[in-house]
């Protein structure tokens, strides 16, 4: 297996596997703010969590997922993410299904947890690309992914139907390894600011 779990870490921010033991700290992450409320993104609410860490799992025994627990300075689990889509045969693979407790959004949380995914994906992992996607009304994941260094490969209209019912047409992004050095250094900038 290209992509298996593992713990990685920076100043103020780690990130581990996600197991059961994060679940009650995930259910107090997911009631602030509500956003399980948001019709264009899907957060689990409170008493969904373990549901949600259960489907995690089940993808990364299945080999396509690599799911993590976001903790804070203090060690709090605040989130998830994922390496997901993971293609171990070409060396690509999908940053995504992140959600933060409301609290630590627009912190600098997020830059610090996909620096250390991207780092660990081009880095240790050798990936050829790294992808990013997101419901195309998304404009705060839009603005992320794009401040990230992302580049907008294409909109895939009519992609998926949502729990509402509503269809999702998905903005998809992408950092290739030739364009790593050059996020890189601009991920570093931004840390320092």
């Amino acid at each position: 297996m290209w992509m298996t779990p593992i713990s990685l870490s920076t100043e103020g921010a780690r990130l581990v596997p996600l197991t059961y033991d994060h679940t009650p700290e995930l259910v107090d992450a997911a009631a602030d703010g509500a956003l399980h409320h948001l019709w264009y993104t899907t957060v689990p609410a409170p008493e969904r969590v373990e549901q949600e860490i259960s489907r995690r799992l089940a993808l990364q025994d299945a080999g396509s997922m690599v799911p993590f627990a976001i903790l804070d300075a203090t060690g709090r689990a605040v989130g998830m993410t994922t390496y997901m889509n993971v293609d171990h045969t070409n060396r690509r693979v999908e940053i995504g299904s992140t959600w933060y407790r409301k609290s630590v959004q627009r912190t600098g949380l997020n830059t610090k947890i996909k620096q250390l995914m991207l780092t660990h994906a081009f880095e240790a992992k050798d990936a050829i690309a790294v992808e990013f996607r997101t419901h195309v009304l998304n404009r705060q994941s839009r603005t992320a992914i794009e401040r990230l260094g992302a580049k907008l490969d294409g909109i895939l209209r009519a992609h998926s139907i949502l729990p509402n019912g509503t269809i999702r047409d998905t903005a998809v992004y992408s950092i290739t390894a030739a364009e790593w050095p050059m996020v890189r250094a601009n991920l570093a900038h931004m840390s320092t600011r």
